[in-house]
């Protein structure tokens, strides 16, 4: 049998689907018109949701999706976008190959095709996938198609708050989390950029990620993970830009989360909520 015809098959696939997706949409939708980047944004991420996250509480969908957004915010074309995708396929046989020494003996019994088939928008996993594919498709949208500077910044709020899982109707929680993480981010990284020699300034982005790993409340990681950006942003706005457009990407990213929450479950069924509910 080939091994196209096995889950081994299906698996090699959807990794090769997984990284076109990371490779090629950004780059277009960056030259597309704006009215062609929700459906471009919702059917991308969303494929990349379904392809790589059954089960939510593994935390795929937050690296994914972390993936896609910053490489939404960083298109690159022409040699570059060669290169990307030489780095990608590099990837995809270190990937390719640890799959096939390790893991060819789990879960043969799953083929894709059933996995398409069990889709059902009235489930808890496949609607937490239709509503964080469709509330990053319009952040980005809406950043692209108004030029908001470092719009991936928004669109990282947004999926955070989005990506909580068990699913939920209410983000209230980390909505206050990630403006007060953020808050206390940007100014720590401030005063320390302040005080410290221009040597050290490289090396707080590592810092940052190196504290990430030791924290487990989500306020502190939001704070964490602002050294890293500022690091990248104060070389391209100056400090205190990158510091204000930080604080007021998060503001607005985890605003429009917190609004397009409650318009979707305004617009779900009855049926739905009762569901949810019950669950």
């Amino acid at each position: 049998m080939s091994i196209l015809n096995t889950v081994w098959g299906d698996s090699l696939g959807t990794l090769a689907a997984v990284l076109a997706i990371l490779v090629l949409v950004p780059s277009a939708a960056a030259m597309l018109p704006w009215f062609l980047l929700i459906p471009l944004h919702f059917v991308a991420f969303f494929a990349l949701l379904y392809m790589t996250t059954q089960r939510p509480e593994m935390g795929n969908g937050g690296l994914y999706s972390f993936a896609y957004i910053y490489l939404a915010g960083n298109p690159v074309f022409g040699e570059a976008l060669f290169r990307r995708g030489l780095l990608a396929l590099a990837g995809y046989l270190i990937c390719g190959a640890i799959l096939l020494a390790k893991h060819r003996t789990h879960h043969h019994t799953v083929r894709f095709g059933t996995v398409i088939r069990s889709f059902d928008p009235s489930t808890l996993v496949h609607l937490w996938q239709l509503r964080m594919a469709l509330g990053v498709s319009l952040i980005l949208t809406a950043g692209q198609a108004f030029g908001v500077e470092r719009f991936m910044w928004m669109g990282f709020a947004c999926a955070s708050l989005l990506s909580e899982y068990p699913y939920s109707s209410s983000v209230i929680v980390r909505f206050r989390q990630r403006i007060v993480g953020a808050v206390v981010g940007c100014c720590g990284f401030y005063l320390l950029y302040l005080v410290t020699p221009e040597a050290f300034h490289s090396l707080m982005g590592p810092f940052g990620g190196l504290c990430l790993g030791f924290c487990t409340d989500y306020r502190y990681k939001t704070a964490m993970n602002c050294f890293g950006a500022l690091m990248l942003g104060a070389g391209i706005y100056g400090l205190g830009g990158a510091v204000v457009l930080r604080i007021v990407d998060t503001i607005l990213g985890v605003t429009f989360a917190l609004l397009f929450v409650a318009v979707f479950h305004r617009l779900a069924a009855d049926r739905l909520l009762s569901r949810w509910d019950a669950a």
